[in-house]
């Protein structure tokens, strides 16, 4: 059978957002924070406002990937620790008045963001929250008002699933390649990131083979939502993520699923690796490898030290700047 793990791997590295582009982002970050620490200042003197990354670009997650149009995002929450005498939608409009200009794309109100758009190349999405001492985080929803939410909670409980090798990481990256190639209205990254850590508790993690790993995670993901059709957050505000699906949507993702996995099974039960990696590159998109035109009749060696290096998580803790 063809041992495509390192070719699995090659596809992590395509997919992960290189260095130079995290340090522009970072750079971006950092001039939107001052953007918005000035104009609070100047326009808006009682709200003090703080910031922390959170998502799947946080320091407990890193679970973010560049789109095959070469597109990431960073999301940047912007924190107040007092109650709001504005509206929701007014305390982001500041916030978008602030960064304004900073693009020369303008920015986005978008229902529970303010998006920074630079163009062909990353975006930074800034939720805006509130807390106060024994209340919940609140999330600012335009033309709604506000929700709970806690991006912390979300971030911990996702680093409690993580196993030691960092797997889980780079299955949630595999799905979001996958989701990101079909597009179609697949499930958001979120979403796919509940339901790997779900399949997770399932199945038996293959350290040295990520290409079965990932056809186990997804055969657990179909069987789980064949039986009830949902995506439950497991912190708060624990909503369905599916709860606005329908018929069509749910069918499409249904299919792909299927499709996917009907695929990983041929391929890892395909003795030529060229011929496993095109099956492979039927999902997952042509920034997968090639593998060699060879057979294989045993399995090849666990990943070398290094590569696991490549791959390990390091944690840190929550913190507002």
């Amino acid at each position: 059978m063809a041992n495509c793990h390192k070719l699995f791997q090659d596809y992590n590295s395509e997919i992960s957002i290189p260095k130079s582009k995290k340090d522009k982002m970072s750079g971006s970050k950092e001039g939107l924070r001052k953007r918005i620490r000035e104009d609070f200042k100047k326009n808006h003197p009682g709200y003090e406002p703080r910031f922390h990354i959170q998502g799947s670009g946080g320091p407990k997650m890193r679970t973010g990937i560049r789109t095959k149009d070469d597109i990431c995002d960073l999301d940047d929450g912007v924190y107040f620790f007092r109650e709001p005498d504005v509206s929701a939608t007014t305390l982001q409009t500041w916030i978008k008045d602030a960064v304004a200009g900073y693009t020369d794309t303008d920015p986005e109100h978008r229902k529970k963001c303010i998006r920074n758009i630079f163009e062909k190349d990353y975006e930074i999405d800034q939720p805006v929250y509130y807390k106060v001492d024994g209340k919940n985080y609140q999330l600012a929803v335009k033309n709604t008002g506000w929700e709970d939410s806690d991006p912390k909670a979300l971030a911990d409980w996702f680093h409690k699933q993580k196993d030691k090798n960092g797997q889980l990481v780079k299955i949630v990256k595999y799905e979001k390649g996958w989701c990101d190639n079909i597009r179609n209205k697949m499930p958001s990254g979120l979403a796919m990131t509940i339901l790997a850590c779900n399949a997770k508790a399932k199945i038996n993690y293959t350290v040295d083979r990520d290409d079965i790993t990932l056809r186990d995670t997804l055969k657990e993901i179909k069987k789980v939502l064949d039986l009830k059709f949902d995506c439950i957050v497991p912190v708060v505000p624990g909503d369905d993520l599916f709860k606005d699906y329908d018929k069509n949507r749910k069918d499409n993702f249904m299919a792909a699923l299927q499709n996917f996995i009907d695929d990983a099974d041929t391929a890892i039960n395909e003795k030529n690796e060229l011929k496993a990696s095109k099956l492979w590159q039927k999902h997952l998109g042509s920034r997968f490898p090639d593998g060699e035109d060879k057979d294989e009749t045993t399995s090849n060696s666990a990943p070398s030290i290094a590569a696991l290096k490549r791959t390990a998580i390091v944690s840190q803790p929550w913190g507002l700047k």
